[in-house]
């Protein structure tokens, strides 16, 4: 970089949670694509900040699809053709941020983000600096840290610090190329695999944990201190958890830092629990009836699409209709949102307050559960959400209202409800597919359960049948012992 000139920092990325247990597969009109400004808008309003200003920032494309199966072949291609096209047309630049996830999973490929980030460096130069930011349910590869100059994760779940750690990332980059630095990253594999539903940070252990990297930020020579619990539900050998320290080269506290990190993760790994009470369906589904406060909130959680579940599966929904206390309407319940296009085109050729018989759900995901043949009468039609396409209000009884979904949608937030006109918080019992519960649906819960139900995102991870991830790991083996190394990258 010439020392007059200010420096030129390319940002794209591709981030996908793919789960390689699903036999749904995501493809290209699944990805959100965001270009120019729009994608500075969206994703990086940070750049507005006058520390900014010191480099010209291009923010050039990046893709997103919410988690499921893996990715196509012809996706992934496509995509990361149209990237390093994007990314020729501004070369030669100082540096690129990437804005990555960590847990792509690609048909017939391992490490997705290594092949990806090696065509990126192979097109930008060796002396091209490469910062990275990434999900803390990712999963990461020596051969990744190998490749990347610069790493920075989530230190919350649910995320709240998305953005902050974006900006993070882009800040240390221009400070890196401002100061000459050179970089080093000493990487720890843990071999600990836990659900994101046991490593909340909202939570005790994982809230200490992770608030306790802030003890390592200040220290000298030290840019960043993160840790990955990993993404559990990809049968891969990069699965696990890990700590990365990045600092400036020739600082000999990163290894000791790494070091220290995976020490206290993997002394908790008896201690992490489920942050709500869990159980099987029929259980929640019990104590929901029993409970006197409304309304309490239950996960699907085998069936997650935010955790790459297929979303399509009508197991809880079979389970609400044979209680007849809801059935009779005595208790009501509001289940969302099952994804099944084919029954939504149904209704709509049925009609507004039509009565119908329909076959729901395991259309992508025929694995873990059976369609559901019910009868019930359309009740609402709602046609504005950009995610969902088509929603349709199906009653079943007198106390149940489903909502079906042209295309995948996790139900997160008031709106999402609000939108179709339903009142959850006025509901005896509201079925989310999600696993842990976000803010609004923290806001809403008089009580929450957590039901351990079917699906390719399944919280018995102890019983999914994996066949490629590295032996010993905790929870799978228990009888081991285990000191973590630092292993230090540079270039």
């Amino acid at each position: 970089m010439s020392s007059q000139a200010a420096p030129k920092i390319a940002m794209l990325g591709m981030a996908s949670e793919n789960c390689t247990f699903s036999n749904a597969r995501t493809k290209i009109e699944d990805f959100e694509i965001l270009l120019g400004q729009r994608l500075a808008q969206t994703r990086y309003p940070f750049l507005s900040d006058t520390v900014f200003a010191r480099a010209t920032f291009l923010p050039l494309m990046h893709a997103r699809a919410l988690p499921g199966g893996m990715i196509t072949t012809d996706t992934y291609t496509k995509l990361k053709s149209d990237l390093l096209e994007q990314l020729e047309s501004v070369l030669p630049v100082d540096a690129i941020y990437l804005d990555l996830h960590g847990a792509m999973n690609v048909e017939r490929m391992d490490d997705a983000e290594v092949d990806l980030v090696s065509a990126i460096r192979a097109m930008a130069g060796q002396d091209c600096l490469l910062g990275a930011s990434m999900d803390l349910h990712g999963n990461v590869s020596k051969e990744l840290v190998d490749q990347v100059d610069l790493f920075s994760a989530y230190r919350t779940a649910p995320h709240i610090d998305t953005k902050k750690t974006r900006e993070k990332a882009c800040r240390f980059l221009l400070e890196t190329l401002e100061n000459d630095w050179k970089l080093e990253r000493a990487w720890v594999p843990i071999p600990l695999l836990l659900p994101g539903e046991m490593t909340s940070t909202l939570d005790e252990p994982g809230r200490s944990l992770y608030a306790g990297l802030q003890d390592f930020d200040h220290l000298p020579g030290i840019l960043d201190v993160s840790l990955w619990v990993g993404y559990v539900w990809a049968d891969e050998p990069r699965a696990h958890a890990c700590a990365l320290v990045t600092g400036v080269q020739g600082t000999g506290a990163i290894s000791d830092v790494a070091q220290q990190v995976a020490a206290r993760y993997w002394a908790a790994r008896d201690d992490f629990r489920f942050n709500v009470p869990s159980g099987s369906l029929t259980e929640c589904l019990d104590q929901t009836i029993a409970d006197t406060v409304k309304p309490v909130v239950i996960s699907d959680s085998g069936d997650n699409p935010t955790a790459g579940g297929a979303g399509d599966l009508p197991y809880a929904l079979e389970a609400v209709t044979k209680r007849d206390v809801f059935l009779s309407g005595q208790k009501t319940a509001i289940i969302v949102g099952i994804w099944d296009p084919t029954a939504v085109a149904k209704c709509t050729a049925a009609g507004l307050d039509a009565q119908i018989d329909l076959t729901i759900g395991s259309f992508a995901d025929n694995r873990h559960a059976t369609s559901l043949r019910v009868r019930g009468t359309i009740e609402h039609f709602f046609d504005h959400d950009p995610v969902a396409g088509r929603q349709v209000i199906f009653r079943l009884g007198q106390g149940i209202q489903a909502v079906l979904t042209e295309r995948r949608k996790p139900f997160h937030y008031f709106p999402d409800f609000h939108q179709l006109g339903l009142k959850p918080e006025e509901a005896d019992l509201v079925v989310v597919k999600i696993g842990y519960l976000v803010t609004d649906l923290q806001k809403l819960a008089a009580k929450a359960y957590l039901a351990l139900t079917p699906g390719s995102v399944n919280q018995h991870v102890t019983r999914v049948e994996y066949t490629r991830l590295e032996k010993p790991m905790f929870p799978f083996d228990r009888d081991f012992q285990w000191k973590p190394i630092a292993q230090v990258s540079s270039r």
